[in-house]
């Protein structure tokens, strides 16, 4: 086991690149098993969820060369629709994302459960809603039986607009015979990456990017090309990265034009960047001055689905608000357990008052003091990361595989952002 020692207070100034998406990618390479033909990846990020993923799809038959460092061709001549490997399915959430695939092709699989982050409760039932509206049979005892004689096309009406739920429904209907309607259906940009790489495939998807998608079945998948967009997620954390440290940071091919309602929530932080084409550049002049709603109310800011703001960043938010004057509201209603990591700032010195599971208060600016933490989840570990990144001393941070898990290459890129971060054996 390895851990981050990182040399806090140094402001980061420089140039960075975010890798692939991580959610766009592990959707688009259990879509490759939806045809027979070749597919080339280009930008995959070098994370652990990935190689997880990839060796599930090699499980079920899949074969993957490395064309370069950050390109996969993926080809999958066969199905093989056995029992699949429950330690690699508890390593990543995404493991469910398989099934949507595999029935449209093979007709049956057994899954067991999904891993992933332990942020409170992850429910599946909207796959499952989706897939039986398909004409699958699905059953559930201690792992999944998904079984089809022949996927057919369906109005569905999602209970909730669940991204990989939507992911795993179109990767079904593609192949399902005859027309599928997806109402209330995920819009997140890697969703509609996701669908505009398989109708490169040959898949006939319309209404990407709304919450109606309208779905033609096709007999058959080809095989394609497709380059993985820039990890939206990546982007915002060296966004906040460059505020807490009082640094100056330009992200280039930072997908800019996904950004406008993170850029408001992170103005009521105080916080500001400059568009220039698709690059980005995060100035040292930040006023760090939380805005308040009007009549001087405290501001609420809240999670939601897209294009509101994305749970995934509210950690990264919570932290840089602790070297923000005044007090936020962050209230983050879909995961009980996002906001548990809030007591490791606590102990840096953030004041910051847990409402209950959903809702925590900061009042900043706090001083941040360097302390030995451990990453509870990939998020949570990241925005830990900024606070020790502010914090003046040696700080320490052990279960960096959760990091690494979603980021590729960080304390590479921190470093040549002017970083004093090493990995050290615990």
């Amino acid at each position: 086991m390895e851990e981050f020692v990182i040399e806090g207070g140094i402001p980061l100034r420089g140039e960075v690149t975010p890798a692939g998406n991580k959610n766009a990618a592990l959707p688009m390479l259990a879509a490759c098993l939806l045809t027979e033909e070749p597919v080339t990846l280009r930008n995959v990020p070098q994370i652990r969820d990935v190689l997880h993923m990839r060796k599930l799809i090699e499980s079920l038959g899949a074969r993957v060369e490395e064309l370069d460092v950050n390109t996969l061709r993926i080809t999958t001549p066969e199905l093989i629709a056995s029992h699949v490997d429950p330690d690699l399915c508890r390593r990543i959430r995404a493991s469910i994302l398989i099934a949507g695939p595999v029935l449209a092709r093979a007709g049956n699989l057994r899954l067991p459960p999904p891993g992933g982050d332990v942020i409170g409760r992850r429910r599946l039932d909207t796959h499952i809603i989706a897939l039986r509206a398909l004409g699958a049979k699905v059953t559930y005892e201690r792992e999944f039986l998904f079984e089809s004689s022949g996927l057919i096309g369906a109005d569905i009406l999602m209970d909730e607009a669940s991204v990989t739920a939507t992911e795993n429904a179109v990767m079904a209907a593609v192949l399902a015979h005859g027309n599928s309607v997806i109402r209330n259906a995920a819009s997140e940009p890697h969703v509609q990456e996701l669908c505009q790489f398989l109708n490169i495939l040959g898949a006939q998807i319309e209404g990407i990017g709304s919450n109606t998608l309208h779905i033609k079945g096709v007999p058959r998948l080809q095989g394609g090309e497709f380059s993985v967009g820039p990890d939206l997620l990546e982007v915002v954390s060296y966004v906040g990265a460059a505020a807490v440290t009082h640094g100056e940071i330009l992200i280039h091919n930072a997908g800019v034009q996904y950004l406008e309602m993170i850029a408001q929530v992170f103005h009521r932080l105080g916080v500001h960047w400059q568009v220039d084409g698709n690059n980005l550049l995060v100035p040292s002049d930040q006023s760090l001055e939380v805005v308040p709603d009007l009549d001087g109310a405290i501001p609420e800011i809240k999670t939601n689905v897209w294009p509101a703001f994305p749970t995934d960043l509210v950690s990264i938010a919570i932290t840089v608000a602790t070297q923000t004057s005044g007090s936020v509201l962050f209230h983050d209603w879909m995961f009980s357990g996002r906001m548990y990591f809030t007591d490791k700032l606590v102990g840096m010195g953030a004041r910051i008052i847990l409402c209950d599971p959903y809702r925590c208060l900061v009042q900043g600016p706090t001083k941040l003091y360097p302390e030995r933490l451990e990453s509870p989840d990939i998020r949570a570990g990241m925005s830990l990361l900024l606070a020790t990144l502010a914090a003046k001393g040696t700080s320490k941070i052990r279960n960096i595989v959760q990091i690494e898990r979603g980021y590729e290459k960080v304390d590479e890129k921190l470093r040549a952002l002017g970083a004093k971060i090493k990995r050290e054996a615990e």
